[in-house]
């Protein structure tokens, strides 16, 4: 009885991969990945957009201290950085401490638009990022006054 039957052609060629099926594999790999990063554009467009409302709410709450020392929001001219240095221009606030560290910047590294009173509800200050592409006046901007 012979134990050793030798290998046939078969079993050697089932043994491995071609190389169209490597190449079969690798393009469904990268269709897969190309759609993974797609869809993850959408992902960041809007945990920066999400951002964009927290950074609203920390300046909203820091511009309210502000006015509780100074009695009065900043000006537009004296804008956000008086939330980290006193203002010189008129009115100077007599109460004044620093409440921010840094003045933060939108998402896209871009400042945020500050004026008081704002064009929407001229009772309050606006908060305005240019958003992604990074001009003011287009349909991207994001404003702490809209609805």
């Amino acid at each position: 009885m012979n134990l050793h039957r030798p290998i046939n052609s078969t079993f050697r060629r089932a043994a491995g991969f071609t190389l169209l099926e490597i190449v079969i594999v690798l393009g469904i790999i990268s269709i897969l990945l190309g759609g993974a990063i797609f869809a993850s554009k959408g992902i960041m467009d809007n945990a920066k957009i999400g951002r964009v409302d927290s950074d609203f709410k920390t300046y909203e709450t820091n511009l309210m201290q502000y006015r509780t020392l100074a009695g009065s929001y900043p000006t537009t001219q004296q804008g956000l950085k008086s939330l980290k240095e006193k203002p010189t221009s008129t009115p100077v606030p007599r109460r004044w401490s620093a409440i921010m560290d840094k003045i933060i910047l939108d998402p896209w590294n871009n400042d945020y638009i500050y004026s008081f009173p704002g064009k929407k509800n001229a009772t309050t200050f606006e908060l305005i990022s240019k958003g992604p592409d990074g001009q003011l006046g287009t349909a991207d901007d994001l404003s702490n006054q809209d609805e």
